[in-house]
């Protein structure tokens, strides 16, 4: 009976609700989130914007966009110029500092080298890769100018003889300034025969020979002769600072600098000795122990070679660190020894040990070195 009555109680109800149509409702509740959703999205937005121009934007309470402003002039606000450093290009003197250095030149100054020819006798000055010929003479065939051709050890004088009246035995000493026109007359009568027919002691006296067979030391920077006797010595070869004689006296070979002397002997290989007429000294070092020496030929003519280095406080041949044929020793005033070969030059120091190769040219390769000045 009780389930009855709940039953009859339920009907009364229905009968009082009012149908309605919930699609619609529906419907207006997701276009209503659709839009707040829409709005929050274009704020981030906005606010994103705002925040990468620059621009301030006041978002309202309820959730709507920002205010419409006032009308008037619009403007633009253009971000800041971006300033850019450019990166220099590296310079020449930056790839010239960091690039590795060229190890210098074991003969940094100038050497001085004869060349004869049918017409001709030249000096050529060489430095470096460079070849100039400074001075030249007409060669004659019966003179006395390819015999006698020399430079100074400093490089700055150059002295011969020339017009030779009695077949190129003799005749008028000349001397001049490297790369200069002309020339001084400085004697008369002056030999031109022999290995070495003038001598330098050191860059300003030249020792030369008179016809009759005397011995006259020349001042060529003062252009007069030194007075004194000079000796009668032979085979005359100083130092290239003119400290040190090598000489000979009563056939005996000696080294002197005026305060002390000292003989050595000298034994040539004999296989070799037979071909010439003796051997003599062409250098010296700077301290008078050491002396280069070459052959005397057999005919009157100059030689300017030599082939072994003599140690005059032993009379011992010292061992060169070189290969190959030796042409000439030369003893430099900057304690160096020049080492010429048939391929080239080898470059030692004080105790002979190797400072390195100096290329030579194939036409300066066959000519006669005659001084060497730094």
């Amino acid at each position: 009976m009780n389930h009855d009555r709940f039953r009859l109680d339920l009907a009364g109800l229905a009968d009082e609700v009012t149908p309605v149509d919930l699609r619609d409702r529906a419907l207006r509740t997701s276009r209503r989130l659709g839009i707040q959703r829409a709005v929050a999205t274009s704020a981030a937005a906005l606010v994103m914007i705002a925040a990468a121009t620059g621009t301030a934007l006041a978002i309202r309470p309820n959730g709507q966009g920002p205010a419409p402003q006032p009308a008037g002039p619009s403007t633009s606000v253009s971000p800041p110029p971006v300033e850019v450093t450019p990166i220099p290009e590296p310079s020449a003197s930056a790839e010239a500092t960091n690039s590795p250095a060229k190890p210098p030149s074991v003969l940094a100054g100038t050497r001085y080298y004869l060349e004869t020819t049918s017409t001709k006798a030249r000096i050529h000055a060489v430095r470096g890769s460079s070849d100039q010929v400074v001075h030249q003479l007409p060669f004659a065939t019966y003179g006395c100018e390819a015999n006698t051709f020399t430079v100074s050890p400093d490089g700055k004088r150059v002295a011969w003889v020339q017009d030779s009246t009695d077949g190129g035995t003799s005749g008028v000493l000349l001397a001049g300034t490297i790369g200069e026109r002309g020339a001084t007359r400085l004697l008369e009568d002056v030999n031109c025969l022999g290995p070495r027919p003038l001598v330098w002691k050191g860059s300003d006296l030249l020792m030369v020979g008179r016809k009759s067979g005397q011995s006259v030391l020349f001042d060529v920077a003062a252009n007069k002769r030194v007075n004194g006797d000079p000796g009668q010595e032979t085979d005359r070869c100083w130092s290239a600072d003119g400290r040190w004689l090598a000489a000979v006296s009563e056939g005996k070979p000696y080294v002197t600098d005026e305060t002390q002397s000292r003989q050595y002997t000298y034994t040539p290989p004999k296989d070799e000795a037979a071909h010439w007429d003796g051997w003599q000294v062409r250098s010296v070092s700077l301290d008078g122990r050491y002396v280069s020496v070459g052959w005397v030929g057999t005919d009157p003519s100059r030689h300017d070679d030599s082939f072994a280095v003599v140690d005059t406080t032993t009379s011992k041949v010292v061992d060169l660190p070189v290969q190959g044929e030796i042409r000439s020793i030369m003893f430099t005033v900057d304690n160096k020894v020049i080492v010429k070969r048939a391929n080239g030059i080898t470059v030692l120091d004080t105790n002979f040990t190797s400072l390195g190769p100096v290329a030579e040219t194939a036409p300066v390769r066959n000519m006669w070195l005659l001084a060497y000045a730094p």
